[in-house]
């Protein structure tokens, strides 16, 4: 088995329980706790880089979806579109993913934390560029638009984890969700 079939096992195995030990993901990877540690010293290490591969695949995505690009150009119609885009490829990227939304570890480790900043704040200059072309709320700030936006995602993984919703269609809920809340408001 080579490390990445192995770290696929692990991102499994923790977001169906993430007290899951070292112990529980060699058996669930049907491989030997000694093979997991020539791979993984420990499981920090192995946190470590399944923060790292959540990270890399939060940066495609907003590379894919050229936030920047987007922002800048200050068109509402194609802001609103790659929000939703986002939205939706992030809800599907959390089967994936999901762990690495709350450990805690992946949130004080430096390297990460710092990382995981810096891509927030990519998405942050999106929701400000949204809200100045009126197709997002402007009574919050662009981080909190952007925190709602985790926390959406947080809470599609926990239905999905314990069955509340279906699967299929979810990504779509979630940025339907999120743009219905966090739509601009008519002022009186």
């Amino acid at each position: 088995m080579t490390p990445d079939e192995i770290l696929a096992v692990a991102q499994r195995q923790l977001n169906a329980d993430p007290t899951s030990s070292m112990a529980d993901i060699a058996r669930a990877a049907h491989i030997g706790r000694a093979t997991l540690h020539r791979y993984f010293a420990g499981r920090d290490e192995l946190l470590l880089e399944i923060g790292t591969r959540s990270l890399d695949r939060w940066e495609q995505r907003l590379d894919e979806a050229a936030v920047e690009d987007v922002a800048a150009g200050g068109d509402g119609g194609l802001i609103r579109s790659t929000v939703e885009q986002l939205l939706e490829r992030f809800t599907d990227d959390s089967d994936d993913f999901g762990f690495a939304l709350t450990d805690h570890f992946l949130t004080v480790e430096p390297g990460l934390a710092a990382r995981a900043e810096a891509l927030h704040r990519r998405e942050v200059v999106l929701f400000a560029a949204g809200q100045r072309a009126g197709v997002l709320r402007d009574d919050v700030s662009a981080a909190w638009l952007s925190t709602a936006g985790y926390g959406l995602l947080v809470a599609a993984r926990e239905a999905i984890r314990v069955g509340d919703v279906p699967r299929r269609g979810l990504g779509a809920l979630v940025s339907s969700f999120f743009l219905d809340g966090a739509s601009a408001r008519q002022h009186d």
